[in-house]
């Protein structure tokens, strides 16, 4: 064989670079936005009094998906998001990772930026992680972000980006890291203020040639309520502060992704894409959000802790300006972000579904069914939905009332409010949500054999639950994280 000129060979190589290019820019850039504790009557298209003029433009001339379910917690959520599976199914189905917890979404899972980057896409995060930070393999740049700005815990300081514990060791951790750095540098700016300027520093960096993905996690709603005055003023005429300073909060979020939209504009971004919105859980009503008229909150099985208002936007839609009424639940957007991106999930565990072609064409349901939880605490306590109906077994989280704005006050009516409704640690509580999306109309003593139906199938999906990875906190890592004034990894074994 003749050997080849090297002129040739530079030629293939570049015509090699070139081809991947273009093969790359037909992927959509993806922007997944997901917000903190928002609930159902905390954004515009929902509740007019919620001034969210940018999400409102993009939810409405994209697709709302009007039956979007998540968990009823961060974490459980956020590793749905990540890796198409049920918590329950990778032991994470109780609570959030906390701070000295040792332990984070199992490594043997892979993470949806992870098959993206086999599509030659760029990875970003910017936001909150909230999924392990114990060890580096927890963390976002070995789960397949090129880059992480943003924060590993929740309930930071929105100014200091620290957070505080009631352990003696210390009284505040720095958490806020540049890649695998902790940084200082943003002290004192607010954190959507910090998060708006990332992405506007991203963008003008990046090739619009190459297919982007941005995982956009706001802190924002979430506890502590913080908001520039400017913000909070735009609410004057509510009475109840932490209403009040909860609404400036959602608008500040607002205007960030107004600038997102605006960048992606001014850098070449706007052509072939697609944004995804959604809330990671329903809104915390003790900390100024609210749900109404669905009934509960964050953390309860009722529709206010885990239905969310979710949008699509994008030029790549087929079609747009309509309302989705099919259900998606959070294991769904790795396989379907994965399908718009023109990937094809590999792995047939995962719990996910592939809904792109419903969304893009609006087309028939796909999802029939999805299990909210079933947690693994001291009592029985799980959710199922089987077409309209849907089955709680055991207690389905405080409160238990459906919440208006006025009523949203610590006190003895939230706490009562399972007591008043007769809700129990061994109830039983069917709804059939087709008719009664409020839930206020209890089947179980009526509709036997659909009792039994839905009982039957949520115990087969609970046959294949894992144990709950819940370790006891590391006090051991207190010393080091308090000698190093940051929340840093390196204290723990990867599982």
């Amino acid at each position: 064989m003749l050997p080849i000129p090297g002129c040739v060979l530079s030629r293939l190589a570049a015509l090699l670079i070139v081809f991947k290019l273009v093969v790359a820019a037909k992927r959509p850039h993806i922007i997944f936005i997901v917000a903190d504790d928002l609930g159902w009557n905390d954004v515009g298209w929902n509740n007019p009094e919620i001034q969210t003029p940018h999400l409102d433009e993009l939810a409405r001339n994209g697709v709302i998906m009007n039956q979007s379910y998540v968990q009823p917690i961060c974490t459980p959520s956020r590793a749905s998001f990540m890796t198409g599976y049920y918590p329950y199914h990778i032991g994470r189905q109780n609570c959030v990772v906390i701070v000295l917890e040792p332990t984070g979404v199992s490594i043997k899972f892979p993470f949806l930026p992870q098959k993206l980057k086999e599509l030659h896409y760029s990875t970003h995060i910017i936001g909150k992680w909230h999924l392990g930070h114990c060890n580096e393999s927890y963390t976002p740049l070995y789960r397949g972000f090129d880059s992480f700005l943003g924060f590993y815990y929740a309930e930071g300081d929105y100014y200091k980006h620290t957070i505080e514990t009631s352990i003696q060791v210390w009284r505040e951790l720095l958490d806020f890291h540049r890649n695998l750095q902790p940084t200082d540098q943003y002290r004192n700016v607010y954190t959507t203020d910090v998060m708006k300027s990332a992405v506007t520093e991203l963008l003008s960096k990046s090739d619009p040639n190459i297919p982007l993905f941005l995982y956009l996690p706001f802190q924002s709603v979430h506890f502590p309520l913080q908001v520039p005055k400017i913000y909070e003023d735009k609410y004057s005429h509510i009475k109840n502060k932490e209403r009040r300073i909860f609404s400036g909060m959602v608008t500040a979020m607002d205007e960030a992704i107004g600038s997102l939209v605006s960048d992606m504009k001014r850098y070449g971004f706007w052509d072939n894409f697609l944004i995804a919105f959604i809330s990671d859980n329903g809104a915390d009503v003790m900390s100024g959000g609210n749900n109404y008229p669905l009934r509960g909150a964050k953390m309860t099985l009722w529709e206010g802790g885990t239905r969310v208002p979710t949008f699509l936007h994008g030029d790549i839609l087929q079609k747009s300006g309509y309302i989705n009424n099919n259900l998606i639940h959070a294991v769904d957007w790795f396989p379907t972000l994965l399908g718009a991106a023109g990937g094809q999930n590999s792995d047939k565990d995962m719990d996910g579904m592939n809904l792109w072609n419903m969304i893009n064409l609006d087309g028939p349901e796909v999802r029939k069914e999805f299990v909210y939880n079933i947690f693994d605490l001291e009592y029985k306590r799980a959710a199922i939905r089987v077409g309209d109906y849907k089955l709680i077994v055991g207690y389905p989280g405080l409160p238990c009332d459906w919440l208006q704005v006025s009523e949203q006050v610590e006190g003895i009516e939230i706490e009562t409010s399972c007591h008043k409704s007769n809700i129990t640690e061994k109830g039983i509580y069917l709804y059939n949500l087709k008719d009664d999306p409020l839930e206020r109309n209890n089947l179980a003593s009526t509709e036997k054999n659909v009792l039994k139906r839905l009982k039957h199938r949520l115990d087969q999906m609970g046959r294949s639950m894992v144990p709950s990875d819940d370790p006891f906190p590391n006090f051991f890592a207190m010393r080091k994280l308090a000698r190093l004034g940051a929340l840093v990894p390196g204290w723990c074994q990867a599982k």
